[in-house]
């Protein structure tokens, strides 16, 4: 298991009602983990929309991981 702080912006974030959360997991990698985030919230983006951070620089979805780390699910933004 690895304890992880989730950072949710824009639509991610409404959805969620925080902007981040502390939790334990036992996915895999950054893609299961955003599934059981999308899950447990509802989130409408799928993966392939979204980019992740971790620690603060971008990472694959392949990526274990990692207990302790800050990560960041990023959904596209619109510009106006």
């Amino acid at each position: 298991m690895a304890k992880v702080t989730l950072l949710y912006f824009a639509s991610l974030r409404d959805a969620a009602g925080a902007s981040s959360e502390t939790l334990e997991t036992a996915a895999p990698d950054l893609s299961a983990l955003y599934g059981e985030a999308r899950s447990r919230h509802g989130f409408a983006l799928p993966v392939e929309r979204l980019r992740v951070a971790v620690d603060g620089a971008f990472a694959r979805w392949e990526d274990a991981v990692r207990d302790g780390a800050e990560i960041a699910f990023i959904p596209p933004v619109s510009g106006g």
